[in-house]
């Protein structure tokens, strides 16, 4: 199965991501990894466009094959990538759980854009008006949608292994 999170810039898709995988035992994708790589190499000059995505759309679809469960955690701002999300576990013959993750107090939102430190060397971190000016179109069709204001990581976590029973 593949499992999409998506969701503005500190909203906490990769603390849920993190958990999720230990829970159930799912490889994790995680796109800043993957771009923040691509710029390291030196390959790349300046912005990376969609060869983070590119990158992790070809290793989870090898891993889908394999049999593996995969959580792709990225922002995943617009309709384009929502799809070729789709497509990738279409390809693999797997299905797709999307979840949005959320964080429904601007304030609470700003305040983890704010305080919140990297664990990747070199990669930039946005700004609370860099979150606030991102193209972030509007999800449609099924998805599960987790908001983590005022939430524990386990409560989310819990929430979209909820899902995935029901699913």
């Amino acid at each position: 199965m593949l499992i999409v999170l998506g969701g503005l810039p500190a909203t906490g898709k990769t603390t849920i991501a993190r958990l999720l995988s230990r829970r159930i035992r799912a490889t994790h994708l995680r796109i800043d990894t993957i771009e923040q790589a691509l710029r390291s190499s030196g390959s790349l000059t300046g912005d990376v466009g969609p060869a983070g995505y590119l990158v992790a759309y070809a290793l989870a679809e090898d891993m889908l094959k394999l049999g593996q469960v995969v959580i792709a955690d990225s922002v995943n701002p617009v309709a384009a990538t929502r799809e070729a999300w789709r497509a990738v576990a279409a390809r693999a013959e797997m299905p797709v759980m999307e979840v949005e993750v959320v964080r429904s107090d601007p304030t609470d939102h700003r305040r983890h854009v704010e305080a919140r430190t990297t664990d990747i060397p070199g990669l930039p971190l946005p700004t609370w008006d860099d979150v606030l000016a991102r193209d972030y179109e509007p999800w449609e069709g099924p998805r599960v949608v987790v908001d983590t204001t005022g939430r524990t990581v386990d409560q989310s976590v819990t929430e979209i292994v909820a899902a995935l029973q029901r699913y």
